[in-house]
Parts: C-alpha cells; structure tokens; sequence
C-alpha cells in the first residue's frame, strides 16, 4: 500500500485515532469529580496535600512516561506503545472503585498516570505522522477535543451517578468498559504510523540550522526542548503552566464549590464545562492556529485563563455561576492554547527526533499537575483553598507576558502560499 502524508489520504485511521482519544481522555474524566471528595468524605481526610496527593502521583508518572513514550516510539512502534498503556490501565477502574484505603487510590493513580502517557502521547504522535506538516494544528485540535471533550462529559455523568448511587463504585463502572473497548481497538484495528514519520523525514532535507538531519539522544533533546531552543522552552513552561491550572482545579473545586454551597450535581457541571469548552474549543483552534499562526493563540489564552480565575477567586457572581462562568474562561483558553502549543513543538523539531522532543514537551506540561496539586495543597493549608485560585491565576499571566516577549513565530512554509 503507497504512504501519503494528509488528513484526506488518511481519514478513516484519523478518525478510529479520534475514537481512541476519546477512550483516552474517559479515563482521566473519571476521576474530575469524584476523586477529592472520595478523599476528603469517605475516607475522612483532612489535610488538602494528602487528598491532592492523587493528583501529583498522577502527574508525576504521566510526565516520566511521556518522556519514555517517545523514545520508545522512535525505537519500537506506535502501535505496541499504544497496547502497553492501555494494558496497564486495566486495572484502574478497579482500584478507584473498590480500594479499601486512599493507598490504593495512589496506585491507581500511579497506573493511570502511566496508562496515559502511553496511550495520549502515541494518538498525539500517530495523527502528527498521518497527516503531515500541513494541517498539524486541525489534527491536535481534533485530537485534544476529542480527548477533553470525553474528559468532561465523563466528568458530569460521573456527578449524576454520585448523586443517585453514592461515590462509589457506580461511577466507576463506565471506566471498565472504557479500557475494554480501547484495547481491543488498539489491537485489532490501529495501524501503526512510523513509516509515515519516515517518508516525512526523508522529504526534509536539511533542519533549519543546515545541518543534516539525524537522531540525536534523549538527553540532546531533552536540552534542545527545555533549555537550549527558546522557542521550545517557551513552549515548554506555557504547558507546565496551563496543567498546573488544571491540577489546581482538579483538586482545589471540588472542595471549594461544596464549602460554598454547591452540590454534587452543580460541581459536576463545574468540573465538566472547563473540559468540554477546552474539547470543542479546539475543533476551532486547531486550524485557526494553522492560519494565524501559534504565538498569538498562546499568549490570549493564557490570558483567558487568567480571568477565568479571576472570576473565581473573586466569586464574582453566585458560587455556582462563578465556577460556571469561570470554568468555560479556563476551557476557551486552553483550547487556544493546546494545539497551539503541541503544533509549535511539531514546528521546531525535525521529524526524525519530532516524537521524543514531544515527549520532553509533554514531560514539562504534565508536571504542571503535580506542581498544581503541591501548590495548591500548601497554599490551601495556609491560607486557603481560595488563595489557590489566586496564585494559579497570576501565574498565568506571566506566563502569557513571557510568551509574548521571548517567543518568535515560526510558521510552516504553506502559511506563505
């Protein structure tokens, strides 16, 4: 069969990558409402950094694996990359549904965490190889709206569950059906894509420094992505900072909304508007972000999330439409930003060290949760969960500042047609 690179030649793999994506991106929503409170009312705990202590186990192991992913997808193949994390990720489900203590939550974190840096990295890295340098940002914002869009529609019937059968193990039941359905997809049906990243490699001639093009190491790229490239360390710290958002919120709304009144229902819209804005958005800002460029979506969105804290930390309206308000600001920011950010990466490394170099990206983005969790957790025991909201905030706009002032836009060469 003859490889051609595009989203048109390739549509059918594209689309059963979407619905894996989808699958992917379940996983996590099952946690965005049920989690912290399982924490903090079944099993009675009352220090914020031990219940948010899910959340840094998470992201901890999800940014080393994503750091592993694309080695391993440079070495072996997408395909079994793919496989590997779905099978870890069978038992998760399990654990979060009937773990007698929060150990046991933790360590389903941990397999989560591990679960997803395989399987998300490798749909990342497959639609990149499908379709080419031309429609890198529609691809991850189809991508990333698949998976976050999944991420809270899952989070809001997780909520409705909770308030019919109780925290658990119901909610969870949907987890397991969820793995199921993506590994048998992944096995039997999911091509795999490296020799499509091949044949883009072999039409680059030479990288952008004129050197000719090779496959350096893991560490050469870990220094070229997170130090030595301005724009990839740009790139790489708007993540860090955008995950650390969403590891504050994953932990801190929850608690904040329920001492503010708020019920079971209204907090799984809470926590399920903010990902599906971020979802749908990036249907839009995926190829917006191939027409305008990245740099400019990057720093409004950061911008954006700022004032969706803003809102929130102020309670600027009733509890309920503050965190609602407040939560479709966080979502419409990141869904500039993400593809945004993944395409930026994808722009600045050659295809032949293109998936570790996403790797390191993702490693940095990804630590974002743990740091938001430590931060949050912390500032919460001092001072408050509110101060949380805060800090988060002003740490997104500069973020955004720094993007502005040190990032150089560099497009792909059909922006110029």
């Amino acid at each position: 069969m003859e490889i051609k690179l595009g989203l048109k030649e390739n549509w059918q793999q594209f689309v059963l990558l979407v619905l894996v994506n989808c699958l992917v991106g379940g996983m996590v929503g099952l946690e965005r409402t049920i989690v912290p409170l399982v924490g903090s009312e079944e099993f009675k705990i009352a220090s914020d950094i031990v219940v948010f202590s899910f959340i840094i186990a998470f992201g901890v192991v999800k940014a080393f694996t994503n750091l592993v992913s694309g080695v391993l997808a440079d070495k072996l193949t997408r395909k079994r990359v793919l496989i590997l994390g779905w099978i870890i990720g069978l038992p998760v489900p399990f654990l979060l549904a009937w773990g007698p203590s929060w150990n046991w939550i933790i360590l389903a974190n941990v397999l989560l965490g591990m679960s997803q840096g395989f399987t998300w990295s490798m749909t990342v890295n497959m639609k990149i190889d499908l379709v080419g340098p031309k429609k890198r940002g529609l691809a991850m914002g189809l991508n990333e709206a698949a998976g976050y869009g999944a991420v809270g529609l899952t989070a809001l019937l997780t909520g409705y569950i909770a308030a019919q059968y109780g925290l658990r193990p119901q909610p969870f039941y949907i987890g397991i059906a969820y793995t199921i359905f993506g590994l048998l997809l992944s096995i039997f049906i999911i091509r795999d894509t490296r020799s499509y990243a091949t044949l883009e490699a072999s039409q680059v001639a030479i990288t952008t420094s004129g050197e000719r093009p090779h496959r350096p190491n893991l560490w050469w790229v870990f220094k070229e992505t997170s130090i030595k490239n301005k724009n990839l360390f740009a790139v790489s710290q708007a993540g860090l900072i955008n995950n650390l958002n969403d590891g504050m919120s994953w932990g801190v709304f929850p608690l904040l909304f329920v001492s503010a009144g708020v019920g079971l229902e209204g907090i799984g819209w809470i926590k399920a508007i903010y990902p599906v804005v971020w979802g749908v958005g990036q249907v839009v800002t995926g190829p917006l972000t191939d027409r305008v460029g990245r740099k400019p979506l990057i720093v409004w969105g950061m911008f954006t999330q700022a004032a969706g804290h803003v809102v929130i930390g102020l309670l600027l309206f009733s509890p309920f439409m503050s965190g609602m308000i407040g939560s479709v600001l966080l979502g419409a920011g990141t869904a500039m930003v993400y593809p945004a950010l993944l395409a930026a990466v994808s722009d600045a490394a050659h295809p032949s060290w293109r998936a570790s170099s996403l790797g390191v990206y993702r490693f940095w983005r990804d630590i974002g949760y743990a740091v938001g969790a430590v931060m949050s957790g912390i500032v919460a025991q001092l001072v408050g969960l509110v101060w949380a909201v805060h800090i988060a905030g002003i740490l997104t706009f500069l973020s955004g500042v720094w993007v502005l002032m040190k990032m150089k836009e560099r497009k792909p060469s059909f922006f110029s047609r």
